[in-house]
């Protein structure tokens, strides 16, 4: 499947409309329902090619946050073979209560992957998370930038940020 295939498979699959509430808060007409295409063995398999294209020297690990980041992550670390972590939106109050499941040392270099980013604020959260760990995110990859703030964000916090597709690739309007 070329890039444009992919990208119709994703709206195709996760394009919804309506009235929603995002994590944000901002309220939109539209919503990509990012767990469609990614429990879609096809869809994730190639989004986790792309995604892994951007691990290359210079990146240690995988980093998806919960919960949507973790396919994306394990399909990245499938792809390229690097191992990966998941970083936890909150601490556990059982077991060993780690913000970070699997191994990540101080001076590790991070691939951070995200879903679909609207205001940043979720990738910014797990960067801190990282970081307390004594680790470094080299870069972050959305599958899908809504267009709506969050690169700026990402990259006026100081960190390089790329998406595989923007909702104009997906020939959605951002005025919807």
């Amino acid at each position: 499947m070329d890039k444009q295939q992919l990208a119709q498979a994703i709206k195709k699959a996760a394009y919804l409309e309506g009235d929603f509430v995002l994590r944000s808060g901002k309220r939109s007409k539209y919503y990509l329902d990012k767990y469609l295409f990614e429990t879609d063995p096809a869809i994730l398999r190639e989004v986790g090619e792309l995604l892994a294209r951007h691990a290359g020297n210079g990146v240690d690990r995988i980093g998806g946050a919960e919960l949507g980041g973790i396919p994306l992550a394990t399909a990245a670390s499938l792809a390229c073979g690097k191992p990966f972590i998941i970083i936890r939106q909150g601490k556990k109050d059982y077991g060993t209560s780690k913000m970070i499941e699997g191994t990540i040392k101080a001076g590790e270099r991070i691939l951070l992957v995200e879903d679909v980013v609207t205001t940043g604020g979720q990738v910014l959260e797990a960067i801190e998370t990282i970081r307390q760990a004594g680790a470094t995110v080299v870069k972050i990859v959305a599958v899908l930038d809504r267009m709506e703030g969050a690169a700026q964000k990402i990259r006026d916090a100081g960190y390089p940020f790329e998406a595989l597709f923007t909702s104009a690739d997906l020939g959605i309007s951002v005025a919807k």
